[in-house]
């Protein structure tokens, strides 16, 4: 007895379809078409994630920087003497303390300035 896919064949393209929702065209009516663009926006999607953390990384270097120069420390000095007074912040928090809390931000950057 052989096999017959058309349940599955039909969910598998089913499936393809409701992914490639709202694409502009044919890509979002035309099996064949739609499958190659849910492929790469997946593909894109991928990538995205993990350029996301790169970004949000020199996003926070970037304000931990501006609020140790505000300080009187450059970043790399900043964050030697925080090594050095065993301070283990990490730069999600250290950056939102720079935006959010100034005078605690000063106040490890006082620290980190004694300890160099």
């Amino acid at each position: 007895m052989r096999i017959k896919r058309s349940v599955n064949a039909l969910k598998k393209r089913r499936k393809i379809l409701r992914l490639a929702k709202g694409y502009f065209g044919n890509k979002s009516k035309n099996y064949r078409i739609a499958r190659e663009a849910v492929m790469k926006s997946l593909n894109y999607a991928y990538i995205g994630r993990r350029l996301r953390k790169r970004d949000m990384r020199s996003l926070w270097i970037a304000r931990i920087n501006a609020a140790a120069r505000i300080n009187g420390l450059s970043y790399s000095k900043f964050m030697h003497g925080l090594k050095v007074a065993g301070i283990n912040l990490n730069r999600k928090v250290l950056a939102d303390l720079a935006v959010n809390d100034a005078a605690a931000f000063a106040a490890l950057a006082a620290k980190a300035k004694a300890a160099v």
